[in-house]
Formats: C-alpha cells, structure tokens, sequence
C-alpha cells in the first residue's frame, strides 16, 4: 500500500505521511507500527500513517516540557500568540479542501456536511486569537493583608497539554481544546483517535508554515493505550478529553490520583420535549435532522423525543415519516444526507440496540436495520422507536447512531421529569411556540445547552454537560479558563508594568 496520497485517487496529499511532527520537526517514528484506514464505505483499508509508540510518547512529552518550561511561547506578549494563531488559521484555510475530504474519506461524513466545516474551525481559531488580545491575565486589586497595599492576580498558562480527541469531530473537537490552550500560553500534544489521524497531520503542516515555536504543537496519532500513558505522564499538566462516559470516568480518576487538571466533554441521551401547542405536522421535519445528522453520531443528537400522550400517535407518524424519507447513501454525493456509520464496530452496536429495543417491547415506527437499496459499507436505517419507556435501555444509553425513542407524557411537569431522570445531561430542547414557556422549562432541565425549536452548536458561548456529561466547559470565553492557573502577587504597591 502507497504510503503517499495523491491528488487523483483522494484529492490532496500529506506532505510528510510517514513521520510525527514533535518538537516543531518532522521525525521518525520510534517503531514500525502503523494505522489503517478503512473506509466506511466499502470497508477497504485505503491510507496507513505511522502510530506512535510509548518512546514516541516520552519524545513528545519531553518536547512539550522543554517548550513550556524554556521556549518563548508561555512568555510571548498575548497580541503576538494572536498574530502567530492567525496565522495559523490562515494555513489551515488553505488545506480546507484537505481537511473536509479526509473527514468524508475516514468516517463517511457526506460531503453535505463536510463542506465548510474547515471554515468554522478556522473561525474558531480566530476567534480565540481575538480573545487572546483582550484576555486580562492580570488584574490589580486592594491588599487585605497586613503588610501588602496591592494584589497582582495573574492568570498564567497551565502548561502542557494533552488534548485527546474522538473520531466522529476530529479537527473541530481538537480546536476546541486548542485554540483557548494556545490561547493562554499552553504547549499542546494532539492525540487524535486512531480512524480519524489525518487531519492532525494537516494541522501540524499548518503550524510548521505558520512557524508556531518548536514544540508548542505535537502530533502523536496512536491507539487508546497511548492516550493513557499520556494522562499519566507527570510530565503532562493537563488532559483535556472529548469521547465516551466510561473513557472519562477512568481518564478523570487518574487524573485525579496525581492532582493533574483536566477538562471532559461525554456522552449524551438529549431530550427533545414536544409540548401540545407545536403540531405534529411539524415536529418530523424539524426534528429528524437533529437525529440522523452525522449518522446520528453525535453527543448532542436527540435521542428521546417526549410527546404529548393525548395526540401520540400523530406525532410518531410525522418523526417516521421524515425520517424514513433521509437520504441515505454513498457520502460523496452531494445529495446524500447520512452516510454510512464510521465504522463496522459502531455499526454492530447500532443493531444490537435495535434489537434491545425489540425485545424490550418497543415497536419500530420505521427503519430497524439495514438499507435494502445499498450493498456493502456500514449502512443502517434512520430507525424510530415507538411505545418506549423511559426505563428501557434504548432510552437510558448513549446508542450512538440514528435511533431515537419516541415517549409519551401526560403533563409538563412529567416531561421535566423523564427528561432529567437520565445519567447525562448535555444537550436538550423544548418544541413550542411560547418563548416564555420554554425559557421557563430551560431553566428547569439538568443539562448544559437547551435549544427553543432546534438545536444549537454555538461555540462563541459555553459548551459542556451535567451529571456523566463531562466536567468543564468549551467554547466562549470562558473555555480560556481551564487553561489557566491563578497566583496571588502581593506588593507594597502597583507595579509599572503588568
């Protein structure tokens, strides 16, 4: 297998496709493992990179070190990091092509969605470059001790920085960690999941034009095992993790045995609360795309569809309508709105699911298995649950995929509690006309993002989850402060220069 892409077979090329970026160079890896690709599509291996190993792990972590501990990065004025992270964002802008592709190639993200996405990352990016100039790392306040007058607050960088992302966003969710950690000063070993590398190789191209300091980005693509030596490495300050509850409960408790920070982003069951004066007629059309999108693989998908039991019936009928109606197929066509799942493994939990759903006495109301139309790849059918319980493991556990359970309630204070009677509490919504009314349940549901009549991904404000959604926040710019440890300076006065 060529370890070279080329422009005719994928449409852009890695520069560097059999080395690590460590330490602001292109290096050898220090073995001769390597990651397959497989496309979802087919389920043919397709490109391999190289996969790090525990050496290469001790390389990057001592890059990482020397950058924070001795390189210009953490001390550069913050206007100048915003300098350099524009240009950074201006490097990424020129792979944008690149980068959309890999994400349709690697995990079969139509190409519907794809396009553009690299230009939301990059608008991320800068925004945080924005924020960097105007961030106030040190403030100025009145002494109540007994031999100071002043108090210098500083807001100094945390250090270095492992940022593990999933599969199903990997460029997005890696910005989200980051932009604030460059932000604040931070050095930052990337470690993306092992289906998705490429676009970190393209990232880490990017700081190489973009001439970030040497080692304040590093590039370790590997397996799950690397990314624990990572959050137990003394060497890293902080883990910041976006993927599964049971992934993070485990990062989180050691973490937690060595005082490290650390910052978690998990797993969802979202609730959409359907209330009686939205008409059903218009809950399908609405709702669907929030189900099926991405394949459904999502944290902030809705999963639980709460309705009205006087009027249940029609709304099922809408929701499967629509989402019978989802194009399903090849994700290079422009017209294909869900793709196959990202890989045969998901696929196999998606149908188990399914089936758990049947056998626990739900009924399908469409979909529930895989499309008749499409041959090989990791395919399934938008599916939805009718006569679901909220008791019922279909609506308790993350699935993962295009499957939604339809539940009926009898009044809005039952719909607040079926909604909040879950282990996460990530993302939700309210369906009705009545602003007042929904700002009023908003405020009543355990969860970290709520939406009136949709869903919003809105990273210019904070993202994050209660209970087993995750600890911390992304997005806004209060996304900066984990990235930052304050110290107390006490002073006989105000100093000239801060």
């Amino acid at each position: 297998m060529s370890l070279k892409m080329k422009e005719s077979d994928y449409g852009f090329e890695l520069a560097q496709p059999n080395r690590l970026f460590i330490g602001g160079k292109w290096v050898a890896p220090l073995s001769e493992r390597r990651l397959s690709l497989v496309n979802p599509v087919n389920e043919r291996p397709f490109f391999e990179v190289p996969e790090a190993s525990a050496a290469d792990v001790g390389a990057a972590v001592a890059a990482a070190r020397r950058a924070f501990d001795q390189g210009p990065w953490p001390r550069t004025p913050p206007a100048d990091r915003a300098k350099t992270m524009r240009a950074l964002a201006d490097a990424l802008m020129r792979r944008s092509a690149a980068i959309e592709r890999a994400w349709t190639l690697q995990i079969g993200t139509p190409v519907s969605m794809a396009t553009g996405s690299a230009g939301a990352i990059v608008a991320l990016l800068r925004y945080y470059a924005d924020h960097a100039e105007h961030f106030e790392f040190a403030t100025v306040r009145k002494s109540g001790g007994y031999q100071s007058q002043v108090a210098v607050v500083a807001r100094e960088p945390v250090g270095v920085v492992a940022a593990i992302a999933p599969w199903n966003g990997p460029l997005m969710t890696m910005m989200m960690k980051l932009a604030p950690a460059l932000a604040a000063g931070c050095v930052v070993i990337c470690k993306p999941a092992p289906e998705t590398p490429l676009e970190t190789f393209l990232l880490a191209e990017a700081a190489e034009e973009a001439g970030l300091p040497d080692g304040v980005i590093n590039l370790l693509p590997a397996g799950r095992e690397i990314s624990e030596l990572l959050v137990r490495h003394p060497g890293v300050d902080k883990v910041a993790f976006t993927g599964s509850t049971a992934a993070g409960l485990h990062i989180a408790a050691i973490c937690a045995s060595r005082m490290a920070r650390y910052t978690m982003e998990l797993g969802g069951k979202s609730a959409a609360i359907v209330l009686a004066d939205f008409e059903p007629a218009r809950v399908g059309p609405l709702l669907a795309p929030q189900i099926t999108m991405g394949c459904g693989q999502a944290c902030i998908n809705y999963s639980r569809v709460l309705v009205p039991r006087k009027r249940y019936d029609d709304y099922v009928e809408s929701l499967a309508d629509c989402m019978g109606k989802t194009v399903v197929g090849d994700p290079m066509d422009p017209a294909t709105y869900m793709g196959p799942m990202a890989m045969r493994r998901q696929l196999e939990k998606v149908l188990g699911y399914i089936d758990k759903g049947r056998s626990e006495g739900a009924q399908i109301a469409t979909g529930g298995g895989r499309p008749k139309n499409l041959g090989a790849g990791c395919f399934v059918e938008p599916t939805v649950f009718a006569h679901a319980s909220n008791q019922m493991v279909i609506a308790r556990e993350e699935i993962f995929g295009p499957v939604t359970a339809v539940i009926p309630y009898d009044s809005e204070d039952e719909a607040v509690a079926i909604a909040n009677d879950s282990d996460y509490g990530l993302s939700g919504g309210v369906y009705t006309d009545d602003t007042d009314k929904a700002y009023a349940i908003a405020r009543r549901i355990r969860t970290g993002n709520f939406t009136q009549n949709g869903r919003e991904f809105d990273l210019t404000n904070p993202f994050g989850g209660f209970k087993k959604s995750g600890y911390g926040r992304e997005g806004g710019v209060e996304a900066i402060d984990p990235y930052i440890e304050l110290k107390s300076i006490f002073l006989p006065k105000r100093p000239t220069q801060l």
